[in-house]
């Protein structure tokens, strides 16, 4: 999930990765994200065995690469991949790639053929046609892929209700109120469509456990196609649902060769024991993600409804954990209970998330993270006169009850959007922090305020000028300022940008602008010196060839906030977590 980008977090050692190819391991805690970069995140809550355990790995791991045989020949295995897996917490299974193919499609095969087997052995107990019988295995898988479709129809159709009526990260705090809100209506797909089809199509020469093995077959085919699916599309993870399949593979083998599964209710029994350890190794993988996850979607900001994540991975536990066990049920006599228990729990649920009960939030446990700027914009026309300024605070959201945040401030009213801004200013005309907040800038909140208090502002001055030919021009800037600024560069009257001494990524990539460049230093203080080269095809150069803006941060020193700033952060609610500081943003064309 890390490698994938799905974990909106780095470590300090991807510019190294990425940047110096060196390799290396991350390694990150995770446990109690809830208070990760806020002013609870103190060392601590970290238990002392962490500590240790994090010591014990790292020390494990530098004697066995200094030890290992990879060494003597570092070139021969510095391409592929491994598979790995911890079992449980207790040990950890590893294997190459090609290794992981291998075993995908072993697996594959065996229980192809198992399923297969099994067949022919129910239809030498029933009366009917081999035309019949296929005819009811079609009619099965459809049945079963319906019921999968349906669960994840009514997961996320859950999370769209919720987030429409603004109860979204109910499960914030109470993170048990998953399994009422997604998992039980998932399993109620996943059995009333079987359960219907069962009662609607009785058929006396086909016994109701007799389908319920066509069923579990039939879901077991699905599987295997998602594994060999996952394999060729090279995806590691196949071994998630491959090993949902090799445990209802065992349990099928030792069935066929005991000869239970010629009974009516005895096959269960290995069937249930044989599926107890996939069952507890796809919970303690799913608590790993909800431990994880959960916290995360604190700060996912409000364009994402993290509702819909958690409800698709519980889609995905519901199928691997429940696939197997769901359709036994079909065997009880009152099934209808089973049903009725799904949804009552369900309802429960809903009523608790739409409460007060349900609020996402609790001061010191489950914060709600709120960044909040004490801004001054200042913006200029292409003859550098000043057209506009205004005094107040930014916010941008961190998740998605954000806005129903601000109604609990009291500033509904004075909350403005800033859509039309972003319509007509460059990015926003926001002193835009990083590059998550550029991503999400579309989202802030504007309220009037009062003016913020600085200490140094932001300096901008074109050093020199010259025109390298007819169309191109280099603008040699000077920046000074406090150690975090945003640079926002747009080109204006038909030109564009063909060099500068950043990066050159954006440039090389073609990157649409307006351009966004963060700076910041630590002890060297001197004055960022860059050029801009402009190229303009009809070569007019009597107009600006660029609009810049300069963002300055005063992220760490409050002294500079402001009576007033302290006495709207002072009155936020005690669950709000504040990031805040002083910010500037200015405008020029040249």
């Amino acid at each position: 999930m890390f490698e994938r980008h799905f974990i909106p977090s780095d470590t300090d050692f991807r510019i190294f990765r990425d940047y110096g190819k060196i390799p290396g391991l991350d390694m990150a805690h995770q446990y109690n994200g809830y208070v990760y970069h806020t002013r609870y995140d103190h060392p601590e809550i970290i238990p002392r065995n962490t500590l240790q355990n994090t010591g014990d790995n790292v020390l494990a791991l530098v004697r066995a690469i200094a030890n290992s045989t990879e060494l003597e020949d570092t070139g021969k295995f510095a391409a592929g991949h491994v598979v790995f897996y911890d079992i449980m917490g207790l040990f950890l299974v590893f294997y190459d790639e090609s290794t992981g193919i291998l075993l995908n499609i072993a697996v594959s095969l065996a229980a192809i053929a198992a399923c297969i087997y099994s067949t022919k052995v129910i239809a030498s107990h029933v009366d009917l046609t081999v035309s019949e019988l296929i005819k009811q295995i079609t009619f099965t898988s459809g049945v079963q892929l319906m019921a999968v479709i349906v669960a994840a129809v009514l997961c996320l159709l859950m999370a769209v209700v919720l987030d429409l009526i603004n109860t979204s990260m109910s499960w914030f705090t109470f993170s048990w109120l998953i399994l009422g809100l997604y998992f039980c209506p998932a399993l109620f797909g996943m059995f009333i469509i079987p359960a219907m089809y069962f009662r609607l199509t009785r058929d006396g020469r086909l016994p109701i456990g007799c389908r319920v093995k066509i069923l579990l077959n039939c879901h077991c085919i699905l599987m295997v196609l998602i594994t060999l699916t996952l394999t060729i599309c090279q995806i590691r993870s196949a071994f998630v649902p491959m090993l949902s399949v090799l445990f209802y593979t065992i349990s099928l083998i030792v069935n066929l060769c005991t000869g239970f599964y010629k009974t009516s209710v005895v096959w269960t029994i290995p069937h249930t024991f044989i599926g107890i350890p996939p069952f507890l190794f796809f919970a303690y993988l799913s608590h790993g993600f909800f431990s994880t996850f959960i916290p995360m979607t604190g700060r996912f900001g409000d364009g994402v409804n993290p509702d819909l994540i958690i409800a698709a991975f519980t889609i995905v536990t519901s199928i691997l954990i429940a696939g197997f066990t769901i359709p036994v049920f079909n065997l009880f006599k009152n099934s209808k209970i089973i049903a009725g228990i799904f949804l009552f729990i369900n309802l429960l649920c809903i009523i608790f998330a739409v409460t007060p009960l349900g609020f996402p939030y609790r001061p010191e446990t489950t914060v709600h993270r709120a960044a909040i700027l004490n801004v001054r914009r200042t913006f200029r026309n292409e003859q550098n006169d000043i057209r506009r300024t205004e005094t107040g605070y930014f916010m941008l959201p961190q998740d998605r009850r954000a806005r129903s945040i601000i109604q609990k401030f009291g500033y509904t009213e004075l909350a403005q959007s800033i859509k039309t801004d972003c319509d007509t200013e460059m990015l926003c005309g926001l002193p835009l922090y990083n590059h998550r907040w550029h991503k999400a800038r579309n989202s802030g909140i504007w309220l009037p305020g009062p003016d913020p208090n600085f200490n140094q502002m932001p300096v901008l001055k074109m050093s020199t000028k010259n025109q390298l030919s007819k169309t191109k021009m280099r603008f040699n800037m000077i920046l000074t300022g406090p150690d975090h600024m945003g640079i926002f560069l747009r080109p204006v009257n038909g030109g564009n940008i063909s060099n500068w001494s950043f990066h050159e990524t954006p440039l090389h990539m073609n990157w649409l602008p307006p351009y966004f460049i963060y700076f910041s230093y630590g002890i060297v203080t001197s004055p960022l010196e860059f050029y801009l080269d402009v190229e303009n095809n009809l070569g007019n150069w009597s107009r600006p060839a660029f609009e810049i803006g300069i963002a300055g941060h005063w992220n760490h020193d409050d002294n500079l906030q402001t009576a007033d700033f302290k006495q709207f952060l002072a009155s936020l609610p005690k669950y709000v977590d504040a990031i805040a500081w002083p910010a500037s943003y200015d405008t020029w064309y040249f």
